[in-house]
């Protein structure tokens, strides 16, 4: 392993996973495990009577939804701002052709 990887280890319901990983995303590796944690006890207290195979596949559903969620509103957002550039780009060619 070079000088800029880092072994971490993630705990995930209760289990340890060990990760190589960049040391530069150490934190974002650390964030996602919270949250994969944060969102398994909010399953586990609304499903009290599911079992751990469930309750991950819960969170990995809502984790994949919320991830599903954002890469389309991105791709929405880039598609306005091509939309916007366009039109810019058009009213200068116009304003152009008016005064000239």
């Amino acid at each position: 392993m070079n000088k800029d990887q880092l072994t971490i280890n993630i705990r995930i319901e209760g289990r340890v996973y060990p990760l190589n990983i960049d040391r530069k995303d150490e934190e974002r590796h650390r964030l996602a495990a919270k949250l994969v944690n944060e969102t398994v006890e909010k399953f586990r207290e609304l499903f009290m009577d599911k079992d751990s195979q469930d309750i991950i596949a819960m969170t990995a559903f809502q984790v994949a939804l919320n991830h599903t969620e954002m890469v389309q509103r991105e791709d929405k957002t880039l598609f306005i701002d091509e939309l916007k550039n366009l039109n810019d780009d058009i009213a200068d060619f116009l304003k152009e052709k008016i005064s000239g």
